[in-house]
């Protein structure tokens, strides 16, 4: 029944079949159809690349440039409970939003708990501090791949104040050609992706899917820089900075010491028994399609190293 529907349409949309797929436990002929699929095959509309690579080209004519997925959206602040460095008033309209969601089951959330063991995304204060700190200049030009930002540009102002050079696709493109994709945050997050792939350095603040993909076409672009946040540590160091126990020197020492290890090479997935929304995803690293996948043939334990 599904073949003659795929042969006239090309496409099929299957409902309610968006659980994650399986990581490992395939045969090597399958990941890499599965590689063919998502690294050649997949492709955005013509529309979306052609705007997606004038962003790239805009950029581009600027100098080298990062991409900085800034997952600081109202939605993403209201999803996971964090609310640190939000007065009670902004705290509370998050609440009231993760209320509104039934489907949304966690509730009742300890914000500092969850911000304590790196569950929650950097604010735009943190993610300053710590791009000074791994060594970015402030003329560093920085693209914002993201949503609206949670507090608008008053939210951004240490960012910006730190890194003056900070762009986003509204500033890059007059309003017409992004008109048509304006109502469909799907597509803005496509230009997002397309820009994060090409661009010099890869920088997330949260560990999501569009990071992971992001992370996965930049190993399979033959292994792009991407620093990968280690968050846990870095909240730790932030207060510890803040509150003054620590210089700004150990802090940068500290900053770049515990990412020495976190920019995106060669490895192998980390597989956890039973436990697949904890081990790495395919999509973030396939090596069986890269260039070091014979170093993880056969490997039952295998832990990245990034």
């Amino acid at each position: 029944q599904i073949s003659p529907l795929f042969s006239k349409y090309k496409v099929i949309h299957f409902n309610k079949t968006d659980a994650r797929l399986a990581n490992n436990g395939i045969s090597t002929e399958l990941q890499l159809v599965r590689c063919r699929v998502n690294f050649h095959a997949l492709k955005f509309t013509p529309q979306i690349e052609a705007l997606g690579n004038k962003l790239v080209q805009k950029l581009r004519d600027k100098g080298s440039f990062v991409a900085l997925h800034l997952r600081y959206e109202m939605d993403m602040l209201a999803f996971s409970g964090c609310n640190h460095g939000l007065n009670p008033e902004e705290a509370e309209e998050l609440k009231r939003m993760r209320y509104a969601y039934p489907w949304w089951r966690d509730k009742e959330i300890d914000s500092k708990t969850k911000r304590s063991e790196g569950l929650c995304p950097l604010t735009p204060e943190e993610t300053s501090l710590v791009l000074k700190a791994l060594g970015f200049e402030k003329d560093t030009l920085i693209y914002i791949a993201a949503g609206e930002i949670y507090g608008g540009e008053k939210r951004l102002k240490p960012l910006r104040a730190a890194f003056p050079k900070l762009v986003r696709k509204e500033m890059l493109l007059d309003s017409e050609p992004l008109r048509q994709f304006q109502n469909h945050s799907s597509q803005m997050a496509a230009l997002d992706f397309i820009v994060s792939t090409a661009s010099d350095v890869f920088l997330p603040t949260f560990d999501g899917n569009m990071a992971k993909l992001v992370e996965g076409h930049r190993r399979f672009l033959g292994f792009r820089k991407s620093v990968l946040p280690d968050r846990r540590k870095l909240v730790e160091l932030i207060d510890l900075y803040n509150n003054k126990t620590i210089s700004w020197e150990n802090f940068t020492f500290s900053v770049q010491e515990v990412h020495r290890g976190r920019v995106v090479q060669p490895s192998c997935r980390r597989k956890l028994e039973n436990k697949p929304k904890e081990e790495d995803y395919f999509y973030a690293n396939p090596h069986e399609c890269l260039a070091n996948s014979s170093l993880c043939s056969g490997s039952k334990d295998t832990v990245t190293v990034r």
